[in-house]
Protein backbone atom coordinates (compact mmCIF):
# COMPACT_ATOMS: atom_id res chain seq x y z
CA UNK A 1 0.00 0.00 0.00
CA UNK A 2 1.39 3.69 -0.93
CA UNK A 3 2.09 5.62 1.82
CA UNK A 4 -0.84 8.84 1.50
CA UNK A 5 0.24 11.79 0.18
CA UNK A 6 3.83 11.53 -0.26
CA UNK A 7 6.50 13.44 -2.49
CA UNK A 8 5.29 11.02 -5.81
CA UNK A 9 1.81 11.80 -4.48
CA UNK A 10 -0.64 10.56 -8.11
CA UNK A 11 2.31 10.19 -9.76
CA UNK A 12 1.84 7.11 -11.05
CA UNK A 13 5.03 6.33 -13.27
CA UNK A 14 8.68 7.23 -13.65
CA UNK A 15 7.93 9.61 -16.28
CA UNK A 16 5.02 11.63 -14.28
CA UNK A 17 7.43 11.76 -11.77
CA UNK A 18 10.38 13.20 -13.73
CA UNK A 19 8.43 15.75 -15.04
CA UNK A 20 6.79 16.77 -11.99
CA UNK A 21 9.67 16.92 -9.70
CA UNK A 22 12.27 18.65 -12.55
CA UNK A 23 9.42 20.81 -14.37
CA UNK A 24 6.02 21.57 -12.72
CA UNK A 25 7.38 21.55 -9.27
CA UNK A 26 9.81 24.24 -10.02
CA UNK A 27 7.64 26.75 -11.99
CA UNK A 28 5.82 29.43 -10.43
CA UNK A 29 2.50 30.27 -10.32
CA UNK A 30 0.59 33.21 -12.09
CA UNK A 31 -3.22 33.05 -10.61
CA UNK A 32 -5.20 34.22 -13.47
CA UNK A 33 -8.68 34.41 -12.12
CA UNK A 34 -9.71 34.23 -8.23
CA UNK A 35 -11.63 36.34 -6.19
CA UNK A 36 -9.50 37.17 -3.08
CA UNK A 37 -9.76 40.56 -1.40
CA UNK A 38 -6.66 42.93 -2.74
CA UNK A 39 -6.96 44.99 0.46
CA UNK A 40 -5.74 42.01 2.49
CA UNK A 41 -2.96 41.82 0.48
CA UNK A 42 -2.27 45.52 1.10
CA UNK A 43 -2.53 45.26 4.74
CA UNK A 44 -0.89 42.18 5.05
CA UNK A 45 -3.90 40.74 6.95
CA UNK A 46 -2.65 38.58 9.45
CA UNK A 47 -5.66 35.81 10.96
CA UNK A 48 -6.66 34.82 14.37
CA UNK A 49 -7.86 31.38 13.68
CA UNK A 50 -7.79 28.64 11.15
CA UNK A 51 -11.30 28.71 11.10
CA UNK A 52 -11.37 32.24 9.90
CA UNK A 53 -8.72 31.61 6.62
CA UNK A 54 -9.85 28.69 5.74
CA UNK A 55 -13.48 28.63 6.76
CA UNK A 56 -14.54 31.89 6.10
CA UNK A 57 -16.40 32.37 3.24
CA UNK A 58 -15.60 28.44 1.54
CA UNK A 59 -18.68 27.26 0.09
CA UNK A 60 -17.12 23.81 -1.25
CA UNK A 61 -16.61 23.16 2.82
CA UNK A 62 -20.03 24.64 3.29
CA UNK A 63 -21.78 22.56 1.01
CA UNK A 64 -19.80 19.24 1.94
CA UNK A 65 -20.83 20.41 6.06
CA UNK A 66 -24.40 20.57 5.29
CA UNK A 67 -24.56 17.18 2.96
CA UNK A 68 -23.29 15.58 6.80
CA UNK A 69 -25.97 17.33 8.78
CA UNK A 70 -24.20 20.04 9.66
CA UNK A 71 -26.81 23.40 11.37
CA UNK A 72 -26.07 26.03 9.61
CA UNK A 73 -25.08 28.16 12.55
CA UNK A 74 -22.40 26.27 12.99
CA UNK A 75 -21.45 26.40 9.22
CA UNK A 76 -21.46 30.25 7.95
CA UNK A 77 -22.81 30.80 11.73
CA UNK A 78 -23.78 33.36 13.95
CA UNK A 79 -21.34 36.59 15.05
CA UNK A 80 -20.47 34.43 18.21
CA UNK A 81 -20.14 31.35 17.54
CA UNK A 82 -17.05 29.76 18.71
CA UNK A 83 -14.29 29.75 15.67
CA UNK A 84 -13.34 26.13 17.35
CA UNK A 85 -16.80 24.58 17.09
CA UNK A 86 -17.06 25.32 13.03
CA UNK A 87 -14.04 23.68 12.79
CA UNK A 88 -14.95 20.65 14.95
CA UNK A 89 -17.48 20.25 12.93
CA UNK A 90 -15.55 20.35 9.29
CA UNK A 91 -12.70 17.57 11.33
CA UNK A 92 -16.12 15.66 11.89
CA UNK A 93 -17.31 15.91 7.89
CA UNK A 94 -13.92 15.53 6.19
CA UNK A 95 -13.39 11.83 7.12
CA UNK A 96 -16.91 10.84 5.43
CA UNK A 97 -15.55 12.94 2.19
CA UNK A 98 -13.79 10.15 0.48
CA UNK A 99 -13.75 10.44 -3.23
CA UNK A 100 -13.80 14.38 -2.99
CA UNK A 101 -11.33 16.34 -4.12
CA UNK A 102 -11.65 18.42 -0.86
CA UNK A 103 -10.51 15.95 0.78
CA UNK A 104 -7.14 15.91 -1.52
CA UNK A 105 -7.30 20.36 -0.80
CA UNK A 106 -7.40 20.08 3.13
CA UNK A 107 -4.03 17.77 3.26
CA UNK A 108 -2.50 19.69 0.51
CA UNK A 109 -2.69 22.59 2.28
CA UNK A 110 -2.49 20.94 6.16
CA UNK A 111 1.07 20.03 4.46
CA UNK A 112 2.36 22.90 2.88
CA UNK A 113 1.39 25.59 5.61
CA UNK A 114 0.97 23.73 8.89
CA UNK A 115 3.43 20.68 8.56
CA UNK A 116 0.73 18.80 9.59
CA UNK A 117 0.45 15.36 7.91
CA UNK A 118 -1.98 12.91 10.63
CA UNK A 119 -5.16 12.69 9.88
CA UNK A 120 -7.74 15.54 10.69
CA UNK A 121 -11.28 14.30 12.37
CA UNK A 122 -12.91 14.76 15.73
CA UNK A 123 -10.88 13.03 18.02
CA UNK A 124 -7.39 15.04 16.49
CA UNK A 125 -9.41 18.45 15.96
CA UNK A 126 -8.43 20.06 19.08
CA UNK A 127 -4.51 19.52 18.73
CA UNK A 128 -4.80 20.21 14.80
CA UNK A 129 -6.95 23.62 15.78
CA UNK A 130 -4.25 24.87 18.28
CA UNK A 131 -1.29 23.63 16.08
CA UNK A 132 -2.51 25.81 13.02
CA UNK A 133 -3.29 28.69 15.57
CA UNK A 134 -0.28 28.60 16.38
CA UNK A 135 1.37 28.14 13.38
CA UNK A 136 -0.59 31.22 11.99
CA UNK A 137 1.36 33.48 14.64
CA UNK A 138 4.51 32.84 12.60
CA UNK A 139 5.70 35.50 10.44
CA UNK A 140 5.62 34.18 7.25
CA UNK A 141 2.09 32.94 7.84
CA UNK A 142 0.66 36.89 7.06
CA UNK A 143 -1.10 36.55 3.57
CA UNK A 144 2.08 37.95 1.60
CA UNK A 145 3.74 35.63 3.75
CA UNK A 146 1.72 32.88 2.65
CA UNK A 147 1.91 33.85 -1.63
CA UNK A 148 5.36 34.35 -1.17
CA UNK A 149 6.24 30.63 0.43
CA UNK A 150 3.36 30.09 -2.52
CA UNK A 151 5.84 30.94 -5.75
CA UNK A 152 3.15 33.07 -6.82
CA UNK A 153 4.74 35.67 -9.08
CA UNK A 154 1.07 37.50 -10.25
CA UNK A 155 -2.86 37.69 -9.12
CA UNK A 156 -5.37 38.80 -11.15
CA UNK A 157 -8.62 39.79 -8.67
CA UNK A 158 -12.36 40.30 -10.21
CA UNK A 159 -13.30 43.91 -9.57
CA UNK A 160 -16.29 45.59 -10.68
CA UNK A 161 -16.29 48.16 -12.97
CA UNK A 162 -17.47 51.08 -10.07
CA UNK A 163 -14.29 49.74 -8.00
CA UNK A 164 -11.72 53.01 -7.64
CA UNK A 165 -9.05 49.99 -7.14
CA UNK A 166 -7.53 52.36 -4.64
CA UNK A 167 -5.92 48.87 -2.76
CA UNK A 168 -4.33 48.01 -5.85
CA UNK A 169 -3.21 51.50 -6.24
CA UNK A 170 -1.18 51.04 -2.56
CA UNK A 171 -0.35 47.78 -3.63
CA UNK A 172 1.34 49.27 -6.83
CA UNK A 173 3.50 51.79 -4.84
CA UNK A 174 4.28 49.32 -2.02
CA UNK A 175 7.76 48.70 -2.42
CA UNK A 176 7.84 45.67 0.09
CA UNK A 177 5.32 43.99 -1.41
CA UNK A 178 6.97 41.50 -3.88
CA UNK A 179 3.61 40.22 -5.92
CA UNK A 180 2.28 41.44 -8.59
CA UNK A 181 -1.46 42.49 -8.42
CA UNK A 182 -4.05 43.35 -11.47
CA UNK A 183 -7.49 43.87 -11.22
CA UNK A 184 -9.76 42.17 -13.90
CA UNK A 185 -12.72 43.51 -14.92
CA UNK A 186 -16.12 42.14 -14.19
CA UNK A 187 -18.80 44.08 -15.59
CA UNK A 188 -21.93 42.05 -14.41
CA UNK A 189 -23.95 44.43 -12.59
CA UNK A 190 -24.06 46.41 -15.53
CA UNK A 191 -25.36 43.77 -17.46
CA UNK A 192 -28.20 42.08 -15.37
CA UNK A 193 -30.34 44.30 -16.20
CA UNK A 194 -33.60 41.97 -15.22
CA UNK A 195 -32.08 42.52 -11.58
CA UNK A 196 -33.94 44.94 -9.22
CA UNK A 197 -30.87 46.64 -7.96
CA UNK A 198 -29.77 47.44 -11.71
CA UNK A 199 -31.12 50.99 -11.21
CA UNK A 200 -28.96 51.85 -8.22
CA UNK A 201 -26.22 50.40 -9.80
CA UNK A 202 -26.37 52.44 -13.22
CA UNK A 203 -26.79 55.30 -11.18
CA UNK A 204 -22.69 54.55 -9.57
CA UNK A 205 -21.46 54.14 -12.66
CA UNK A 206 -22.77 57.40 -14.19
CA UNK A 207 -21.26 58.78 -11.10
CA UNK A 208 -17.79 56.94 -11.21
CA UNK A 209 -17.43 57.25 -15.37
CA UNK A 210 -19.23 60.45 -15.65
CA UNK A 211 -21.76 59.63 -18.08
CA UNK A 212 -25.39 60.52 -17.60
CA UNK A 213 -26.77 56.95 -18.82
CA UNK A 214 -30.03 57.65 -20.66
CA UNK A 215 -29.40 55.19 -23.66
CA UNK A 216 -27.25 52.07 -24.98
CA UNK A 217 -24.45 54.20 -26.60
CA UNK A 218 -24.49 56.15 -22.80
CA UNK A 219 -24.13 52.57 -20.94
CA UNK A 220 -21.33 51.94 -23.49
CA UNK A 221 -19.90 55.20 -23.13
CA UNK A 222 -19.31 54.94 -19.59
CA UNK A 223 -17.93 51.03 -19.53
CA UNK A 224 -15.54 52.05 -21.92
CA UNK A 225 -14.66 55.19 -19.54
CA UNK A 226 -14.14 52.16 -16.80
CA UNK A 227 -12.25 49.88 -19.28
CA UNK A 228 -9.93 53.03 -20.33
CA UNK A 229 -9.16 53.36 -16.08
CA UNK A 230 -8.71 49.75 -15.58
CA UNK A 231 -5.98 49.22 -18.25
CA UNK A 232 -4.36 52.36 -16.80
CA UNK A 233 -4.28 50.34 -13.98
CA UNK A 234 -2.52 47.58 -15.97
CA UNK A 235 -5.45 44.77 -16.09
CA UNK A 236 -4.95 42.41 -18.87
CA UNK A 237 -8.62 40.32 -18.57
CA UNK A 238 -12.08 40.92 -18.11
CA UNK A 239 -14.83 38.01 -16.79
CA UNK A 240 -18.10 37.97 -17.61
CA UNK A 241 -20.34 35.53 -15.87
CA UNK A 242 -23.25 34.13 -17.90
CA UNK A 243 -26.21 31.81 -16.88
CA UNK A 244 -25.81 30.88 -20.53
CA UNK A 245 -24.22 31.07 -23.48
CA UNK A 246 -26.02 34.40 -25.16
CA UNK A 247 -26.83 35.93 -28.98
CA UNK A 248 -29.95 37.32 -29.80
CA UNK A 249 -29.34 40.64 -32.41
CA UNK A 250 -31.65 43.53 -31.93
CA UNK A 251 -31.05 47.25 -33.34
CA UNK A 252 -30.10 50.30 -31.50
CA UNK A 253 -33.72 51.58 -30.96
CA UNK A 254 -34.76 48.09 -29.08
CA UNK A 255 -31.49 48.49 -26.95
CA UNK A 256 -32.85 52.03 -26.11
CA UNK A 257 -36.40 50.93 -24.93
CA UNK A 258 -34.55 48.04 -22.88
CA UNK A 259 -32.18 50.26 -21.30
CA UNK A 260 -34.63 52.94 -20.26
CA UNK A 261 -37.39 49.90 -19.15
CA UNK A 262 -34.10 48.49 -17.15
CA UNK A 263 -33.63 52.24 -15.90
CA UNK A 264 -36.99 52.58 -14.62
CA UNK A 265 -37.03 49.12 -12.93
CA UNK A 266 -39.38 48.21 -15.39
CA UNK A 267 -39.63 43.74 -16.02
CA UNK A 268 -37.18 42.69 -18.26
CA UNK A 269 -38.20 39.91 -20.57
CA UNK A 270 -36.11 37.35 -21.79
CA UNK A 271 -35.83 38.40 -24.81
CA UNK A 272 -35.39 41.61 -23.95
CA UNK A 273 -32.50 40.26 -21.48
CA UNK A 274 -30.74 38.25 -23.86
CA UNK A 275 -30.63 41.47 -26.51
CA UNK A 276 -29.00 43.47 -23.74
CA UNK A 277 -26.14 41.30 -22.75
CA UNK A 278 -25.91 40.52 -26.70
CA UNK A 279 -25.19 43.63 -27.33
CA UNK A 280 -23.05 44.77 -24.44
CA UNK A 281 -21.09 41.46 -24.66
CA UNK A 282 -20.08 43.01 -28.88
CA UNK A 283 -19.43 46.41 -27.48
CA UNK A 284 -16.94 45.50 -24.78
CA UNK A 285 -15.09 42.87 -26.73
CA UNK A 286 -14.35 45.60 -29.55
CA UNK A 287 -12.37 47.49 -26.18
CA UNK A 288 -11.00 44.48 -25.12
CA UNK A 289 -9.70 43.29 -28.86
CA UNK A 290 -8.03 46.77 -28.87
CA UNK A 291 -6.26 47.00 -25.41
CA UNK A 292 -5.31 42.85 -26.48
CA UNK A 293 -7.27 41.98 -23.44
CA UNK A 294 -8.73 38.36 -23.05
CA UNK A 295 -11.69 37.50 -22.47
CA UNK A 296 -13.44 34.86 -19.62
CA UNK A 297 -16.66 33.93 -20.30
CA UNK A 298 -18.20 31.68 -17.89
CA UNK A 299 -21.46 29.96 -18.59
CA UNK A 300 -23.64 26.75 -17.44
CA UNK A 301 -24.56 27.52 -13.85
CA UNK A 302 -28.01 27.56 -12.25
CA UNK A 303 -27.75 30.03 -9.38
CA UNK A 304 -29.17 30.83 -6.16
CA UNK A 305 -31.38 27.96 -6.56
CA UNK A 306 -32.42 27.74 -2.90
CA UNK A 307 -33.98 30.93 -2.63
CA UNK A 308 -34.97 30.78 1.68
CA UNK A 309 -31.28 30.35 2.04
CA UNK A 310 -30.00 33.24 -0.82
CA UNK A 311 -32.07 35.78 0.87
CA UNK A 312 -30.36 34.99 4.69
CA UNK A 313 -26.83 34.54 3.12
CA UNK A 314 -26.84 35.94 -0.17
CA UNK A 315 -24.77 34.80 -3.42
CA UNK A 316 -21.91 32.77 -3.14
CA UNK A 317 -22.47 30.44 -0.50
CA UNK A 318 -23.05 27.27 -2.10
CA UNK A 319 -26.61 27.10 -3.57
CA UNK A 320 -25.36 27.12 -7.22
CA UNK A 321 -25.93 24.43 -9.38
CA UNK A 322 -24.86 22.90 -13.01
CA UNK A 323 -27.22 23.76 -15.83
CA UNK A 324 -28.34 21.58 -18.84
CA UNK A 325 -28.66 24.62 -20.84
CA UNK A 326 -26.64 24.37 -23.94
CA UNK A 327 -26.53 27.52 -25.90
CA UNK A 328 -23.60 25.81 -28.19
CA UNK A 329 -25.60 27.86 -31.53
CA UNK A 330 -25.67 31.17 -29.78
CA UNK A 331 -21.74 31.32 -28.63
CA UNK A 332 -20.88 30.10 -32.17
CA UNK A 333 -23.06 33.12 -33.27
CA UNK A 334 -22.23 35.58 -30.92
CA UNK A 335 -17.82 34.86 -31.37
CA UNK A 336 -18.70 35.01 -35.43
CA UNK A 337 -20.13 38.31 -34.79
CA UNK A 338 -17.53 39.70 -33.19
CA UNK A 339 -15.09 37.60 -35.98
CA UNK A 340 -17.21 39.96 -38.82
CA UNK A 341 -17.09 43.36 -37.15
CA UNK A 342 -12.92 42.15 -36.64
CA UNK A 343 -13.42 42.47 -32.63
CA UNK A 344 -12.60 39.21 -31.93
CA UNK A 345 -10.43 39.10 -28.36
CA UNK A 346 -8.56 36.38 -27.11
CA UNK A 347 -11.21 34.16 -25.04
CA UNK A 348 -10.95 31.58 -22.43
CA UNK A 349 -14.31 29.69 -22.19
CA UNK A 350 -15.54 27.82 -19.46
CA UNK A 351 -18.34 25.64 -18.95
CA UNK A 352 -19.81 24.43 -15.31
CA UNK A 353 -20.97 21.46 -17.79
CA UNK A 354 -18.64 18.96 -18.60
CA UNK A 355 -20.46 18.16 -21.53
CA UNK A 356 -20.03 21.16 -23.06
CA UNK A 357 -15.93 20.50 -23.36
CA UNK A 358 -16.56 19.39 -26.97
CA UNK A 359 -18.59 22.14 -27.88
CA UNK A 360 -16.18 24.60 -26.54
CA UNK A 361 -13.36 23.32 -27.96
CA UNK A 362 -14.75 22.60 -31.54
CA UNK A 363 -16.15 26.29 -31.58
CA UNK A 364 -12.46 27.60 -30.75
CA UNK A 365 -11.10 25.64 -33.20
CA UNK A 366 -13.53 27.68 -35.67
CA UNK A 367 -11.97 30.88 -34.45
CA UNK A 368 -8.09 30.11 -34.93
CA UNK A 369 -7.53 32.10 -37.84
CA UNK A 370 -6.42 35.61 -36.83
CA UNK A 371 -3.24 34.51 -35.78
CA UNK A 372 -2.92 36.95 -32.42
CA UNK A 373 -1.06 33.99 -30.73
CA UNK A 374 -1.48 30.30 -30.54
CA UNK A 375 -4.71 28.95 -29.67
CA UNK A 376 -5.65 32.40 -29.39
CA UNK A 377 -9.25 30.64 -28.52
CA UNK A 378 -9.60 28.27 -25.51
CA UNK A 379 -11.35 26.53 -22.55
CA UNK A 380 -10.52 27.39 -19.52
CA UNK A 381 -9.30 24.87 -16.68
CA UNK A 382 -11.77 22.70 -15.55
CA UNK A 383 -14.21 25.12 -13.39
CA UNK A 384 -15.97 24.63 -9.91
CA UNK A 385 -17.75 21.53 -9.61
CA UNK A 386 -15.65 19.83 -12.37
CA UNK A 387 -12.21 20.91 -10.47
CA UNK A 388 -11.50 17.61 -9.54
CA UNK A 389 -9.36 14.61 -10.36
CA UNK A 390 -11.70 12.72 -13.14
CA UNK A 391 -12.96 16.44 -14.02
CA UNK A 392 -9.44 17.81 -14.48
CA UNK A 393 -7.88 14.29 -16.13
CA UNK A 394 -12.15 14.97 -18.89
CA UNK A 395 -10.94 18.43 -19.41
CA UNK A 396 -7.18 17.55 -20.13
CA UNK A 397 -8.38 14.76 -22.44
CA UNK A 398 -10.98 17.16 -24.49
CA UNK A 399 -8.95 19.64 -24.91
CA UNK A 400 -6.21 17.07 -26.31
CA UNK A 401 -8.46 15.42 -28.33
CA UNK A 402 -9.76 18.47 -30.35
CA UNK A 403 -7.00 20.84 -29.66
CA UNK A 404 -3.14 21.64 -29.35
CA UNK A 405 -2.58 21.04 -26.13
CA UNK A 406 0.44 22.51 -25.46
CA UNK A 407 -0.74 25.73 -25.85
CA UNK A 408 -3.43 25.73 -22.36
CA UNK A 409 -2.76 28.18 -19.93
CA UNK A 410 -3.38 25.67 -17.28
CA UNK A 411 -4.58 26.63 -13.59
CA UNK A 412 -5.89 28.94 -11.78
CA UNK A 413 -7.24 28.98 -7.89
CA UNK A 414 -11.19 30.61 -8.28
CA UNK A 415 -10.63 30.96 -4.82
CA UNK A 416 -11.51 33.53 -2.13
CA UNK A 417 -8.81 31.61 0.18
CA UNK A 418 -4.93 32.54 0.49
CA UNK A 419 -4.49 28.51 0.97
CA UNK A 420 -5.55 27.58 -1.80
CA UNK A 421 -2.84 27.69 -3.89
CA UNK A 422 -1.84 24.34 -3.58
CA UNK A 423 -4.54 23.41 -6.07
CA UNK A 424 -1.70 24.40 -8.75
CA UNK A 425 0.24 21.71 -7.42
CA UNK A 426 -2.65 19.41 -7.25
CA UNK A 427 -3.19 20.17 -11.17
CA UNK A 428 0.06 20.14 -11.63
CA UNK A 429 0.44 16.43 -10.35
CA UNK A 430 -2.27 15.08 -12.27
CA UNK A 431 -1.49 17.31 -15.68
CA UNK A 432 1.78 15.17 -15.08
CA UNK A 433 0.72 12.06 -14.65
CA UNK A 434 -1.86 12.07 -17.32
CA UNK A 435 1.20 13.13 -19.52
CA UNK A 436 2.96 10.62 -18.00
CA UNK A 437 0.52 7.41 -18.77
CA UNK A 438 0.52 8.47 -22.63
CA UNK A 439 4.17 7.85 -22.51
CA UNK A 440 4.57 4.65 -20.31
CA UNK A 441 1.67 3.69 -22.73
CA UNK A 442 3.56 4.14 -25.84
CA UNK A 443 1.05 7.06 -27.22
CA UNK A 444 4.07 9.48 -27.19
CA UNK A 445 7.45 10.05 -27.49
CA UNK A 446 9.66 9.77 -24.30
CA UNK A 447 11.46 12.88 -25.90
CA UNK A 448 12.17 14.19 -22.09
CA UNK A 449 13.61 17.50 -23.25
CA UNK A 450 10.00 18.23 -25.32
CA UNK A 451 7.73 16.71 -22.45
CA UNK A 452 9.36 18.60 -19.97
CA UNK A 453 9.13 22.35 -21.72
CA UNK A 454 5.46 21.29 -22.63
CA UNK A 455 4.53 20.81 -18.97
CA UNK A 456 6.55 24.31 -17.96
CA UNK A 457 4.57 26.10 -20.59
CA UNK A 458 1.49 24.35 -19.35
CA UNK A 459 2.35 25.42 -15.75
CA UNK A 460 3.44 29.27 -16.16
CA UNK A 461 5.05 29.98 -19.59
CA UNK A 462 1.77 30.14 -21.81
CA UNK A 463 0.23 32.12 -19.38
CA UNK A 464 2.15 34.94 -18.96
CA UNK A 465 2.30 34.79 -23.08
CA UNK A 466 -1.40 34.48 -23.41
CA UNK A 467 -2.37 37.24 -20.95
CA UNK A 468 1.02 39.48 -21.77
CA UNK A 469 2.14 39.71 -18.13
CA UNK A 470 5.22 41.75 -17.33
CA UNK A 471 6.56 39.44 -14.91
Amino acid sequence: MKQFMDDNFLLETETARRLYHEHAEKMPIIDYHCHINPQEIAEDKRYDSITDVWLGGDHYKWRAMRCNGVQEADITGAKDTDPYRTFEKWAETLPRAIGNPLYHWTYLELKKYFGITEPLNAKSAKAIYDKCNARLKDADMSVRGIIDQSNVKLICTTDDPVDSLEWHKKIKADPTCKVKVLPAFRPDKAFNIHKPEYPTYMAKLAEVSGVEIKTFADVVKALYNRIDFFNEMGCRASDHALDYAVYAAADEAELDAIVAKGLAGGAITVDELNKYKTACLLAVAKKYTEYGWVMQIHFGCIRDNNTTWYNKLGPDTGFDAVSNTHGADDLGKLMDAMSKAGNLPKMVLYSLNQYDNETIMTLAGAFQVDGQCASQIQMGSAWWFNDTKTGMEKQLTDFANLGVLGNFIGMLTDSRSFLSYTRHEYFRRILCNWIGNLVENGEYHADMETLGQLVEDISYNNTVKFFGFDV
